[in-house]
């Protein structure tokens, strides 16, 4: 199968890496380190080649991919090695992005999701693509407020009919993905496909889709440890958390607005294995000199034996953009199988990867996995 991936936001430091980092593996610069669906529990999956993966998208941004490739090194993010080998690569995803939409909601009318939809499904024609996963990796957007329109297909296609319909840029790209006979993955906090007019109209086309938010660093570390809390019967009494963000993310969670989707899917994480009554506090900051490298301490509070008080701490940091680009592979390979045998609605099983998983799924990263290897196993 030829698939097509179809990045929101593919101009970004994530969706740079993404093609650069596809563009190293393929050549034979760089180990597929990071991707899991290279692990042997996957291997009678007939999932696509990671170097045969062809890239396109929507942005707003117009620095070409090559500009941002070369900023991206100058961080840190990606070897300056690798630049001349993935030039032709760069430049040929470049080629393929369109006009995109403002990632807040309210910034503007949106795009046009026929437009949207039309461009999608002329990468997959001028590339003979099998299939196109969408994966929305753009800024995260505040959280939306729900419409009546939201309920049903049809009250969606009415409202959007007569112009009334108010649907966040992140849902606008989920329906035009759903109109163009693509999966469509949530890698970020934004509202996207998770409306139930928008679940209706996936089913209704036979396509499934996986989100939300990728965990890629503290909270991946809170959906290891959190169920060990639990199976020891240690009682957590609070769970702090401090991240510093530069780059992109930093400036954008920046706003309150827009914080308040990825602290609503951070905090998530802890509520299904540790229960409702554990205190969190959670707090982003950006530090705009940090670039594109964050750092989280955590700090958490539990009882033993008798009451006695303990803490735990730890502190994570890392490059948000070398975390999420093997996940963002996996996932469009992992969705690409989803759809050959059949799949539609929420992928629960992909849960493994979201802070805040669709569909019903474990929490714990044990049990995640397993659910996630076991699901790849019966294909």
């Amino acid at each position: 199968m030829k698939v097509g991936v179809w990045l929101i936001g593919a101009r970004g430091s994530i969706a740079t890496t993404v093609v650069a980092g596809v563009a190293a593996v393929k050549c034979g610069l760089s180990a597929p380190v990071g991707c899991v669906t290279e692990l042997p529990f996957f291997a009678g999956c007939a999932l696509p080649a990671i170097g045969d993966l062809v890239f396109g998208g929507h942005d707003i941004a117009v620095t070409p991919l090559t500009k941002r490739a070369e900023r991206l090194a100058e961080g840190g993010v990606l070897p300056a090695r690798i630049l001349d080998a993935v030039l032709d690569d760069l430049v040929a995803a470049d080629a393929e992005i369109r006009p995109g939409a403002a990632s807040v909601a309210g910034s503007g009318p949106g795009p046009d999701p026929a437009t949207l939809a039309a461009d999608i499904a002329g990468f997959r024609e001028r590339h003979r693509l099998d299939l196109v996963v969408v994966v929305n990796v753009a800024s995260t957007e505040p959280p939306a407020v729900p419409c009546p329109d939201h309920a049903s297909l049809a009250a969606l296609e009415d409202a959007m009919a007569d112009g009334l319909s108010v649907l966040p840029p992140s849902s606008r790209y989920a329906y035009a993905a759903f109109r163009a006979g693509c999966p469509y993955v949530d890698f970020t906090p934004s509202t996207g496909a998770r409306l139930p007019a928008l679940d209706e109209l996936a089913r209704s086309e036979r396509l499934p889709y996986a989100g939300r938010d990728a965990k890629t660093g503290e909270s991946l570390v809170k959906s290891a440890l959190a169920p060990m809390f639990a199976q020891r019967a240690l009682r957590v009494r609070s769970w702090s958390g401090i991240n510093l963000l530069g780059g992109g993310d930093g400036a954008t969670l920046a706003d309150p607005a827009a914080a308040a989707s990825k602290l609503a899917s951070k905090s998530r994480v802890l509520a299904a294995p540790l229960g409702g009554d554990v205190e969190q506090v959670i707090h982003i900051d950006q530090v705009a000199d940090m670039g594109e490298w964050k750092t989280a301490w955590d700090h958490v509070t539990f009882d033993g034996f008798l009451g006695v008080r303990m803490t735990f701490q730890f502190t994570w940091q890392g490059c948000d953009s070398a975390l999420g680009a093997p996940l963002v592979i996996a996932l469009a390979r992992l969705m690409s199988h989803a759809y050959a045998t059949g799949q539609s609605g929420p992928v629960a099983p992909l849960a493994f990867f979201f802070k805040d998983p669709v569909g019903e799924a474990a929490h714990g990263l044990a049990e995640q996995f397993a659910a996630l290897t076991q699901w790849a196993g019966q294909q």
